[in-house]
C-alpha cells in the first residue's frame, strides 16, 4: 500500500537509480567488496517490488558501466556471475509478478552464458505489463549517443533520409531506450553528486535526488523520503506558468 502522505496522482512513472556504495558498505563491516554487491542486489530486488506496489511503471538501474571493466578482475568476474545467477534464479518469480525485463548497453562484450540468460529473460517477459525493469550493463551514455549518430549517419549515406530529417525524435528512436519514457526521478546513493555517464540524453528534465545512504541500506523508508522530495517540486520543463489574472 502506498504511504498516506504520498499523492498517488503525483508519483513518478519512471525512476532511475545509480546504485553507489556497495564496496564501502562491505569494507565498513570488514567484509569483502563482493558481499556489498550481493547485498546491493537484494536491495534492488526489494526496490523493484516497492515500485510495483506503489504504482511506479518503470525502474532503470545502472548496474555496470563501460568504465567498470577497470575494477579488479575478481570483482568484475563476480559481478558477471552474480548477474547470471540472479537471472537464472529470479526470472520465474519476476515473470509471475508481471515484470518486463530489458537490458541496455553493449551486451556483446559480456560472457556468452550471461548473454544467453539476458536474451531468455527479455524474450520470456516481453509482454508483461506490471512494471518495466531495465538494467544498464556495460552501458555508457556517450557511447550510446555516438552509436545513435553513427546509425543515423549511415541512413543519410544510404540516401534513406536527408540531413534535414534529423531531429530529437529520430535520435531518441536510435537510443537503447527507444521504447521507454524518460525518467521522472533519478536517485543516487552514497553522497556522490554526478551522473557518471548515465542516461545523459534521457535525463534532460529529470528531477534528481542525492542521499548519503549507501546503496545496500537503501530501503522503503529512504525511497519514501525521495518520493516526498520529488512531489514537492514544481516540474516546469523549462516553461513559465502563466500568471493568473486577478
Amino acid at each position: 500500500m502506498i504511504p498516506l502522505d504520498l499523492n498517488p496522482e503525483k508519483m513518478p512513472q519512471h525512476v532511475a537509480v545509480i546504485m553507489d556504495g556497495n564496496g564501502r558498505w562491505a569494507t565498513s563491516r570488514g567484509l569483502p567488496r563482493i558481499a556489498g554487491h550481493r547485498q546491493g542486489a537484494s536491495t534492488l530486488k526489494q526496490l523493484l517490488r516497492c515500485c510495483k506496489d506503489w504504482g511506479i511503471k518503470a525502474l532503470t538501474a545502472y548496474a555496470f558501466s563501460t568504465e567498470n571493466w577497470q575494477r579488479p578482475i575478481e570483482e568484475v568476474d563476480f559481478l558477471m556471475l552474480l548477474f547470471e545467477r540472479l537471472l537464472r534464479h529470479e526470472l520465474e518469480q519476476m515473470h509471475r509478478e508481471g515484470v518486463r525485463i530489458s537490458f541496455i548497453g553493449d551486451l556483446s562484450a559480456l560472457p556468452a552464458s550471461l548473454q544467453a540468460e539476458i536474451e531468455r529473460s527479455m524474450t520470456e517477459t516481453l509482454h508483461n505489463q506490471a512494471i518495466h525493469f531495465t538494467v544498464a550493463v556495460n552501458y555508457g551514455s556517450r557511447n550510446e549517443i555516438t552509436r545513435a549518430c553513427r546509425q543515423i549517419a549511415q541512413l543519410v549515406e544510404q540516401g534513406k533520409i536527408s540531413a534535414e530529417a534529423i531531429n530529437d525524435s529520430l535520435i531518441e528512436q536510435n537510443l537503447y531506450t527507444a521504447d521507454t519514457p524518460a525518467p521522472d526521478l533519478l536517485i543516487r546513493t552514497s553522497g556522490e553528486m554526478r551522473l557518471s555517464n548515465f542516461l545523459l540524453w534521457q535525463m534532460a528534465y529529470t528531477e534528481m535526488y542525492f542521499t548519503d545512504i549507501l546503496w545496500p541500506d537503501f530501503d522503503r523508508e529512504v525511497f519514501h523520503q525521495a518520493l516526498l522530495s520529488y512531489q514537492k517540486r514544481d516540474r516546469r520543463f523549462g516553461q513559465v506558468k502563466a500568471l493568473l489574472s486577478a
